[in-house]
């Protein structure tokens, strides 16, 4: 049962990690751009609207904008989250299910939020999905038995994301760069969400879902006349108001670049991200350089931090960089996924590569490519009606020149190889540097404390909600008398007993996953040596594997592929009824240590690339962990164990957890010994 690792560990990398094109457009002479100018009139309410004709096709899409001002939900954080989700579900008119049974049928498209509304379709219903989107937006329902829905679907969410190295790593990252009493920095937890009450869901709507900074922003294919009479009908009622205004104050970058390290045990590789805040307006001087700037370090598969970090060292599936624009402020981020034990590594290079773009001229042919890429990026996006919404939008919030749009490629391509060097100086500030690392301690921490050292890079210590915290214990002295050889009898012990053990012959479970909302059963049977793995998508066969004393093979997509040498040998190794039974015999094991799974101890007891983990108090293996090579890339796969159930006086773990960046969490539905398994099966 527990060979279900290493196939879904080949399932789940198969799914998510999809090659990248890298390849570089040909520059070539830039095209005219012709954006079609909103007409545009104000309701009495200080409601906007922007109306662009577009006659190609016979779509219409619809975009409602609360233009806001920022802020803070404090002990309450989550209330802005229960209206958007509340929003849609049914109105003061028309119950939830009549609501979307209407928009299926129209085939159209709305969404609501806690700041907006968007809907879009066929031009001929154009009326009635304004209308529905108004009605959704203008009359929503909120009812006390949907509000405890939501919030129990949100607090699932939450729980899903708890050990979630990628949302821990998200949540702390903004917590230290803004601040906690910041709008940016807070986060919603269980705790500030159970603070909500529907009154306070009902306070927020009313209280910021208002006309005063708001813009309907309308492309497609209607008649400006007839469609201003109908935006007057609909939203010419909605009360006059404006939200309220908070004064924030600033942020402040840390005085020296430094390490701010986050412990998680279960991290099978570091999130590691340096950071620092941009004020960067899209009306400033040096915004297109700033852009060519940032694609060249790090704006995609062909930025230098993915050509070092993945193409030069095979450190990470990708790294890049962002920055933010706006009227607020926001950040300046560089990040990568690597492997734990190249996590100090990765931040010196990400360091060098910052040093490079601040010092060294961009060459004539980096600068050419950069701005062909993000030319031909924007010429492929200006035909989408989103896209027109989008620019209308902006030059409306954002106080651009009229033809901002009209000539950005030639602001794009007036940049200087000067110009970026300018930029990177003044916005990706390396002396000013957070770094933020959210790693397993015991594989992270000895090299972090390297180059803090070497570069002069303080660490610092917070928890998975950003408080400060001492220096994690890495290393704890395993008790007198332990060896690998009594962890091993202990599980064997714990678990029925080597009698009990020893008389199982074969093995046959069954366990179910989802994988984005695609539920997965797979069938697993073992015998002595032998392993047979069925993988089911939707009830339809997805993928067989079968490992044998003699041969090895995978069918997946009607495609086989047999394994052998080293391949065929570790397969070979890794299949059986208890795989402790094995490496009982095994003079090479070693105990590694103790180390801490998911809040615990455990005793590390290692045999080549492999580790497995078992609880030192209990004895029950609770993770298994093993480095792998997926696409040219060394990467280790995480495997967790709990919920031990008895069958037939022998223990099994009925829920396993894959941890790949995210975790994939199988369910064990029943578990055969000594029957339903055949020669047959390994055929």
């Amino acid at each position: 049962m527990k060979k279900l690792v290493y196939i879904a560990a080949s399932l789940f990398l198969t799914m998510t990690l999809q090659a990248q094109d890298r390849s570089m457009p040909t520059p070539g002479p830039a095209p005219k751009i012709n954006i079609n100018k909103p007409e545009s009139f104000t309701l009495k309410n200080g409601m906007k609207v922007l109306i662009v004709e577009n006659h190609k096709l016979p779509r219409v899409s619809y975009t409602l904008t609360l233009d806001n001002p920022p802020y803070a939900e404090g002990a309450k954080k989550g209330v802005s989250d229960l209206v958007s989700s509340m929003l849609g579900n049914g109105t003061e008119k028309t119950s939830k299910d009549a609501f979307n049974e209407e928009i299926d049928f129209l085939g159209a498209r709305v969404n609501f939020w806690s700041s907006g509304a968007s809907a879009s379709g066929l031009s001929r219903y154009s009326d009635r999905i304004l209308e529905l989107m108004a009605e959704g937006a203008l009359q929503p329902l909120f009812v006390q038995e949907e509000f405890e829905k939501e919030k129990a679907k949100i607090i699932e969410g939450l729980k899903a994301d708890e050990k979630s190295v990628p949302s821990i790593a998200r949540r702390v990252e903004n917590v230290l760069t803004y601040g906690k009493d910041h709008y940016n920095g807070e986060f919603t937890s269980e705790e500030t969400l159970n603070n909500v009450t529907l009154a306070d869901v009902k306070l927020n709507y009313n209280t910021y879902f208002v006309p005063g900074n708001a813009y309907l922003v309308i492309v497609g294919d209607v008649d400006f006349k007839e469609t201003k009479k109908k935006v007057e009908k609909l939203f010419g009622k909605w009360k006059k108001a404006i939200a309220p205004k908070l004064e924030y104050s600033d942020p402040k970058d840390v005085q020296y670049s430094q390490i701010n390290f986050i412990d998680a045990s279960n991290a099978v590789q570091s999130e590691v991200s340096l950071v620092n805040l941009s004020n960067l307006k899209m009306t400033d001087k040096d915004y297109f350089a700033v852009l060519m700037a940032n694609q060249i370090l790090g704006g995609g598969g062909e930025g230098r931090l993915f050509l070092n970090l993945r193409e030069k060292h095979g450190w990470t599936y990708g790294s890049y960089s962002s920055i933010g624009a706006g009227k607020y402020v926001k950040k300046f981020r560089s990040s990568a996924s690597v492997r734990n034990t190249v996590t100090d590594s990765a931040i010196v290079e990400i360091f060098n590569e910052l040093k490079k773009i601040r010092t060294e001229l961009v060459s004539e042919e980096d600068l050419k490519n950069a701005k062909a890429k993000y030319v031909g990026n924007f010429v492929m996006q200006i035909e989408k009606p989103s896209t027109v919404a989008r620019y209308a939008l902006n030059k409306e919030t954002q106080n651009l020149p009229d033809d901002f749009y009209e000539t950005y490629m030639e602001n794009i391509n007036a940049v200087t190889p000067e110009d970026v060097r300018n930029a990177a100086q003044k916005y990706f500030l390396a002396n000013n540097t957070r770094v933020v690392v959210v790693g397993k301690a015991a594989d992270v921490l000895p090299g972090l404390e390297r180059i803090s050292k070497e570069h002069k890079l303080p660490i610092f210590y917070f928890d998975k909600f950003g408080n400060p915290t001492e220096k994690p214990v890495v290393k704890k002295e395993v008790p007198a008398g332990v060896t690998a050889q009594s962890v091993l009898n202990k599980y064997i012990e714990v678990i029925g007993g080597e009698k009990a053990v020893k008389d199982v012959k074969t093995l046959y479970s069954i366990a179910s996953a989802t994988v984005q909302g695609t539920p997965l059963e797979m069938h697993i049977k073992t015998a002595k040596n032998k392993m047979a793995l069925d993988m089911l998508a939707m009830g339809m066969p997805m993928m067989k594997q079968v490992v044998t004393d003699k041969k090895a093979y995978m069918v997946q997509q009607g495609q086989r592929k047999d394994f052998t040498g080293d391949d065929l040998k570790k397969m070979q190794e890794a299949v059986g009824t208890f795989k402790e039974l094995k490496l009982l015999g095994n003079k090479d094991v070693v105990l590694k240590g103790i180390e801490t799974v998911k809040e615990a101890d455990a005793y590390a007891v290692q045999l080549g690339d492999a580790t497995y983990y078992y609880d030192v108090n209990t004895g029950f293996k609770v993770a298994e962990s093993k480095e792998m090579e997926q696409a040219g890339q060394k990467m280790t796969q995480f495997t967790y164990f709990e919920d031990y159930k008895d069958v037939k006086g022998l223990k099994f773990p009925y829920k396993t957890t894959l941890s790949v960046g995210m975790d994939l969490e199988f369910t064990t539905s029943e578990v055969k010994i000594n029957e339903g398994v055949t020669d047959k099966d390994f055929e």
